[in-house]
């Protein structure tokens, strides 16, 4: 989050997901804003509760753990699968909310990265994939059909958690705000500090995947949620080759030729999730991501054949983004 000298916020922050999620209020505008922070972080608590795969007592963990049989879960939990159900079509398998098993194959679950045998990767792929996955919505039941199939939230469980927290400080008439998780997944809504002529929105600011506490642009969220996906802090040399942890649930191997994908959308589990896809996906994804007229925009980040990077922005007005001055940067619309 970016802040100017005349802007003053207040925080409230806790770990949580693996992360650090933070409320912000404009200071003085809420009486009551560190007794709401804490509730809507009690909120992200609670829900990490129930859809962590960390958390052997969670419903995702259950529903991991039954073997085929169907699990009763909460109208939540079934709303959150529902929703990653869609973006799964949507993004033509790029995202995978039931990709589990590849990301346990690789090591990343444990967080220890390792390439995984041919036999081993086939088994995890035939595993893998959303269309294991049955919902009863009317029980609210949930099962997955194949053995050792496995939910795992990772690229929609944070911007999930923030979408409710945000809705509770909606409902309880904060007039703007921002909540993010681990600033790579972030909801902001009305107007960061004063209403002055020509000021909308949050100031969010992206990191440079290449320089370390370098910003590369600055974004303004008016009423919208971002999500950036990246592999630089999560990966592994393997033979001199370096990979990340965001895996391509249809070919169940590290996704690669993307250096970060960060997308703009109306909710955090949204921007969260195409940002996945995006990095996935890569340019040739673009429309199925950000198409022209459609809710969500998107800024690629990408290795330029020459020295610097490649920015691709697809669906988003000027007013969005604002680039940092660097040698070798070169900013480009996509054309479908």
């Amino acid at each position: 989050m970016t802040a100017g000298p005349d802007l003053h916020t207040i925080l409230v922050g806790r770990a949580a997901m693996g992360c650090r999620f933070e409320v912000a209020f404009n200071a003085g505008e809420v009486a009551e804003a560190t007794e709401l922070g804490c509730e809507a972080l009690d909120l992200v608590d609670e829900i990490e509760a129930r859809i962590s795969t960390y958390r052997g007592t969670s419903e995702l963990a259950a529903i991991n753990a039954a073997a085929g049989r169907w699990v009763t879960v909460s109208a939540d939990t079934v709303a959150l699968l529902v929703l990653a159900r869609d973006l799964q079509a949507r993004t033509n398998g790029a995202f995978d909310i039931a990709a589990g098993p590849l990301v346990r194959v690789w090591g990343f679950f444990q967080r220890q990265g390792r390439t995984p045998a041919a036999e081993e990767l086939a088994a995890a792929l035939a595993a893998s994939g959303t269309r294991h996955l049955q919902l009863d919505l009317a029980e609210c039941r949930v099962r997955l059909a194949a053995p050792g199939a496995e939910l795992n939230p990772g690229g929609i469980g944070k911007g999930w958690a923030i979408d409710q927290a945000v809705d509770q400080l909606l409902a309880a008439g904060v007039p703007s705000g921002l909540v993010h998780g681990g600033q790579s997944s972030v909801r902001a809504f009305g107007i960061q500090g004063p209403a002055l002529p020509g000021r909308s929105g949050w100031k969010v600011g992206l990191r440079h995947p290449l320089r370390t506490g370098r910003r590369l642009a600055t974004f303004t969220l008016c009423d919208r949620a971002l999500g950036t996906s990246g592999s630089g802090t999560q990966f592994f040399v393997d033979r001199g080759r370096r990979l990340g942890h965001v895996l391509d649930p249809r070919t169940g191997r590290p996704a690669e030729g993307v250096l970060s994908a960060t997308v703009l959308a109306p909710t955090a589990a949204e921007a969260d999730a195409l940002a996945t896809a995006a990095y996935v996906l890569g340019e040739a994804g673009l429309p199925l991501v950000a198409a022209s007229g459609g809710p969500a925009g998107a800024v690629l980040v990408l290795p330029n054949s020459g020295s610097g990077i490649r920015v691709v922005i697809a669906n988003l007005d000027e007013t969005a983004v604002e680039f940092e001055p660097e040698p070798g940067l070169q900013v480009a619309r996509f054309e479908a």
